[in-house]
């Protein structure tokens, strides 16, 4: 049983090298890894330049990807392209526990086909601290991208991946659907995940215009809808 790891990436060149260095130094067993897929939607930095050194000196076999923008269409690129039996999609600015492919299979082999880990962020405020600890409870609304995710190559192509029309929100919605089906498992180990987007735009203004778009969602707003609000009230802040 093989992990395949999938990153998407716009503009990430100040993390991707780390993030890859982790992953290698952080897998149990090398093994276990069938492949890092880096999915760049279009960076104009120097995050591919970065990808290609390091597809030159690594024996771990990473691919580079390109798709068009958009973490749905990235996510699913990667999805769609990975030869590993266990899909494991992980943002570029979150790090996953020591031994983070060995709790994979296992929770795998137990019958779990798809999860997440608990998330900390690298900050000390309160309330990203507060954010943190209510990972640990098994409810759709605590649960978010930062975390990772993990799910059988067979079980994603069962629900059709993610939902592309979503340019915000499609981890959540990918979670909706596999708690609808009751496969879903928090492995109670940490990833920690940067707070550089709260650090930059702050971090009561960025959690108050979150909560809102969780709130239009369950109010039943389009995919669309939230994606209006999120690129005039967050990206243009």
């Amino acid at each position: 049983m093989k992990i395949s790891i999938i990153i998407p990436i716009l503009n990430e060149a100040e993390t991707i090298s780390r993030l890859i260095s982790h992953l290698i130094r952080s897998c149990d067993t090398k093994e276990n890894i069938k492949e890092i897929i880096i999915v760049d939607g279009g960076s104009d930095d120097d995050s591919r330049d970065i990808v290609n050194t390091i597809i030159k000196n690594e024996s771990t076999l990473i691919r580079l990807l390109t798709s068009k923008k958009g973490r749905a269409k990235q996510l699913n690129t990667g999805g769609n392209a990975a030869k590993g039996d266990i899909l494991y999609f992980l943002h570029a600015d979150s790090f996953p526990p020591q031994g983070f492919d060995n709790d994979i299979i296992t929770e795998v082999k137990k019958g779990n086909n798809a999860g997440c880990f608990r998330m900390k962020f690298d900050s000390n405020h309160w309330w990203l601290r507060f954010l943190g600890w209510l990972t640990q409870f098994k409810s759709k609304r605590c649960r978010g991208g930062d975390q990772s995710q993990f799910i059988t190559s067979t079980l994603f192509q069962q629900i059709e991946g993610y939902d592309e029309s979503f340019i915000v929100y499609e981890d959540n919605d990918l979670v909706d659907r596999l708690f609808a089906i009751k496969q879903f498992v928090i492995i109670p180990k940490y990833v920690i995940t940067s707070a550089r987007r709260y650090e930059e735009i702050g971090v009561w203004r960025l959690q108050y215009h979150f909560l809102n778009i969780h709130m239009r969602k369950w109010m039943g707003a389009s995919s669309e809808d939230l994606y209006r609000y999120y690129k005039e009230k967050v990206v243009n802040l």
